[in-house]
């Protein structure tokens, strides 16, 4: 006797059967485990990965000024253009020998904690907005390396940089120059403020941009240059974060220094300076202080001479150098150390 076996199918439409079996690969890995992913391996999303931009410029900006603000007050010093004799310099070394015997040990640091109050906030912003620009204009995908998106996204942070740490900058210069006749931050801004109005903080903006736009597009260009010529693979790599940081500072100093003579004259209004230049043209500085790039770089002609756009650049340069190493070291670090890196799509592969 044969036995016949029936198979049967539930009354469930055939639609449905091909609804469930094509599920969209998206919500399949939406609803897998991240529990499998290695230990080594953070996550850091959306809003997180802006938030950690901002964290690492913060943290790179802060060491970078910090380390070497002493550096930072003998340029400011040398690029005064009728020193004080008793504040001649003839090198960095003699500078801040002389600074520390005649003026006290922490002399050279007077200042440090407004720049570090404000170095914090304007390198977030400096940093993400040039992250993120850069993206925006091209660069990072598929392994794209354009300088010309590189300086684009550098004028951009540039601009968020300085709109938030000129007027730090402004007291910083003060404090640092010889006889400065403030007890301290508050007391600078204080007094800026009651005699010259809200505008002084603001005075050299116009050249600190003129110079850091220039600054900033070498400076990013260079950088990324070289990252990717000392380290072709990518990725995170200490000596060569450190080794193109300090060339990028060191090439972006050397070729701004002329404006950066222009805007410390602007930024601290030094007094010998600024009385010479009324006397011998009074309808030229009515107001009683240089006002403007233009008249600053005039000024500086007038006193010094071509050689005046260059006074400082030795500390210039020896300043930038360190400090632009210092800051992608600790930036990169951070972005390592928190996973920034890492996309939306890699993501998806390791949970596949």
């Amino acid at each position: 006797m044969s036995h016949h076996t029936t198979l049967e199918l539930p009354s469930k439409p055939l639609e449905d059967y091909k609804s469930t079996i094509k599920q969209p690969t998206d919500q399949v890995n939406e609803n897998k485990s991240l529990t499998n992913l290695p230990d080594s391996v953070p996550i850091m999303l959306g809003g997180n990965q802006v938030s950690m931009y901002l964290m690492a410029g913060a943290a790179a900006g802060i060491m970078e000024h910090c380390v070497m603000y002493p550096i930072d007050s003998v340029k400011t010093r040398m690029q005064s253009l009728r020193p004080d004799p008793r504040a001649v310099y003839t090198s960095i070394h003699h500078a801040l020998k002389k600074i520390m015997q005649t003026e006290g040990i922490f002399r050279p640091f007077h200042g440090v904690n407004i720049v570090a109050l404000g170095a914090g906030p304007a390198h977030a912003l400096y940093f993400s907005s040039y992250e993120l620009t850069k993206k925006l204009f091209g660069n990072d995908v598929n392994g794209a390396n354009l300088p010309i998106a590189n300086a684009a996204a550098g004028a951009v942070a540039t601009c968020f940089h300085d709109g938030t740490m000129n007027p730090v900058e402004v007291i910083k210069q003060r404090l640092q120059i010889y006889g400065s006749p403030y007890r301290g931050a508050f007391h600078c801004a204080q007094t800026i403020l009651k005699n010259e109005g809200v505008g002084a903080f603001y005075r050299s903006f116009t050249t600190q941009l003129t110079m850091n736009i220039p600054f900033q597009c070498v400076h990013f260009v260079t950088y990324e240059y070289f990252r990717e010529l000392l380290n072709p693979p990518g990725g995170y790599d200490p000596k060569t974060h450190l080794l193109s940081g300090a060339i990028a500072g060191g090439v972006a100093a050397a070729i701004t220094t002329p404006l950066d003579v222009a805007k410390t004259l602007l930024n601290t209004q030094e007094q010998r300076a600024v009385s010479e230049i009324i006397s011998n043209s009074k309808a030229l500085h009515s107001k009683g202080f240089v006002g403007g790039m233009f008249s600053a770089l005039k000024t500086v002609y007038k006193l010094q001479g071509i050689y005046g756009y260059f006074r400082g650049t030795q500390a210039r340069i020896v300043y930038h150098m360190p400090s632009c190493a210092i800051s992608w070291s600790v930036y990169e670090f951070f972005k390592n150390s928190l996973s920034l890196k890492i996309s939306d799509e890699e993501i998806m592969d390791l949970t596949a």
